[in-house]
């Protein structure tokens, strides 16, 4: 089976871009910024693992949901 590196490196760039959002809507959740939902518009909220079972980002209607792992 060969690979089509074209689709390959198209995966790669929006793997690539998926990233850096997520890494920059973490930097400021944690810099204490609101941060919405980009499809439904509601604040997200940062669950860590000292108050919850869950840790991660995510808004009410479960829209977004970014499993984050605390070390």
């Amino acid at each position: 089976m060969a690979i089509d590196l074209s689709k390959f490196s198209e995966l790669q760039k929006h793997s690539k871009a998926s990233f850096n959002n997520h890494k920059k809507m973490v930097k400021q959740m944690m810099a204490g910024k609101v941060v919405r939902c980009e499809l439904c518009r509601q604040p997200l909220t940062l669950y860590t693992p000292e108050k919850n079972e869950y840790s991660g980002i995510r808004c009410d209607k479960g829209c977004t949901d970014v499993a984050l792992d605390f070390c």
